[in-house]
């Protein structure tokens, strides 16, 4: 499979100079961002791709629209590749905004609230991975699925630290790493 990080979201854009949470819940993509994912899809326009796992926040569902418009892809909105609840961008959007936001989605599976709700631990981080790696491994697409995910999850299934915008081919039957880096 294809694992990406979205492109840069205004969070990314203000911590990256200042490293202080500037507060911004379900960020959106910067410009910089747009440009990344449409990028990206370019790239990845001759990969074969023929499925898209997409995370619930607003800067994933950004970066995949490309993919979605260029490739015909469907995409399946998974919130078990979230990112890791340690800042204010970690907070989602509840299923009802992101149905107005993103009309071409079904968000009806998610909860209210289908983020963590208090911050989340390395463990818990890699314990998801753990579960995405085994749902992958029994589907016989993996190999043609582009997953847009975060810079956290990404790091607990892979060992790799992605910038924004950023991909990685993957296989899931790979062991998991076995140290990890915790710091963006």
């Amino acid at each position: 499979m294809i694992l990406m990080r979205h492109g840069q979201s205004e969070f990314n854009r203000h911590f990256s100079v200042t490293r202080t949470d500037p507060g911004i819940v379900d960020p959106a993509l910067t410009p910089d961002g747009h440009v990344q994912a449409m990028r990206a899809a370019a790239a990845l326009a001759d990969h074969g791709l023929t499925r898209l796992i997409v995370s619930p926040y607003t800067r994933a569902l950004q970066t995949a629209e490309p993919f979605i418009s260029r490739h015909r892809l469907p995409a399946t909105i998974e919130p078990l590749i979230r990112e890791r609840y340690a800042f204010s961008c970690d907070i989602g959007s509840p299923p009802e905004h992101l149905s107005e936001q993103f009309p071409h989605h079904d968000f009806s599976h998610l909860q209210p609230i289908w983020w963590s709700d208090a911050h989340e631990t390395e463990q818990s981080v890699i314990g998801r991975a753990a579960q995405f790696r085994a749902m992958m491994v029994e589907r016989d697409d993996w190999a043609s699925t582009l997953v847009v995910s975060h810079w956290a999850f990404i790091l607990a299934l892979t060992g790799n630290s992605l910038m924004n915008g950023g991909w990685i081919r993957y296989d899931p039957n790979t062991p998991p790493p076995e140290s990890l880096v915790w710091h963006p």
